[in-house]
């Protein structure tokens, strides 16, 4: 079974997430008891997708995130640099024009300079090699005035809530896991990496240092999760 490390080295990762693509949605559902679709309806409503819009979906995985997108009229572009998850996601959204699947690197988009309207990723920042090289290409690729939506795992802002949530990464997800998914092992890098990644603090600052204007976030589930928002300067 492939896992990465907190190295993050691409091709680790990207082989990872080729392992657990066909039962990916399936284990996000069953991880997050469910919260995974109430932490889409906000990121889907912070992004406030619009008719005619052009936006980047970015770590998109299996496309569900960019169907929520697009649900609104706006066009949609999945990208993701695992092979085996925009297979999963053609297969599954075929039938959708309104979603156009790109396998890409998230430090060296294939796109063209202000192309978005707006730029998103979820659950997908975590996993980037170098995570601010990504925020300046997300950057790049926006149009001025467009926006930045991050919904990434974070800091619960309460001690008991810390206490369990860290349980439930150390004893129960392990669990679930090894029965449920193909690859185990890669939750353990999920748990690593959650636990590695900075405060909802720190990540706004990284936000402001790429260049982004009007930055704030707000906290799902107790801090379990963070929607981070900022805006291209126009």
């Amino acid at each position: 079974m492939n896992r990465a490390d907190l190295s993050k080295q691409p091709e680790q990762v990207s082989a990872m997430f080729d392992d657990v693509s066909t039962k990916y949605d399936r284990m996000n559902a069953v991880l997050s008891v469910g919260n995974d679709a109430l932490w889409r309806i906000a990121t889907t409503r912070a992004v406030g997708p619009a008719v005619g819009e052009r936006i980047l979906d970015l770590a998109a995985g299996t496309g569900t995130s960019s169907a929520a997108l697009a649900r609104n009229g706006a066009q949609v572009v999945a990208a993701d640099f695992s092979p085996g998850m925009i297979a999963v996601g053609r297969d599954k959204y075929a039938d959708r024009s309104d979603i156009q699947f790109v396998e890409a690197d998230a430090t060296a988009l294939p796109f063209a300079d202000e192309e978005f309207d707006a730029t998103t990723i979820s659950f997908g920042l975590r996993n980037v090699v170098r995570p601010k090289d990504a925020l300046a290409e997300m950057l790049r690729v926006t149009k001025p005035g467009g926006r930045i939506v991050i919904c990434e795992f974070s800091t619960p802002t309460l001690a008991p809530m810390r206490a369990a949530y860290n349980l439930y990464l150390e004893r129960v997800m392990p669990l679930v896991a090894g029965v449920a998914s193909s690859n185990a092992e890669a939750y353990t890098y999920l748990n690593d990496s959650i636990r590695a990644w900075p405060s909802q603090p720190e990540l706004a600052a990284w936000l402001r240092e790429a260049g982004y204007e009007h930055v704030a976030y707000r906290n799902l589930t107790g801090g379990i999760v963070a929607l981070h928002r900022g805006i291209k300067p126009a």
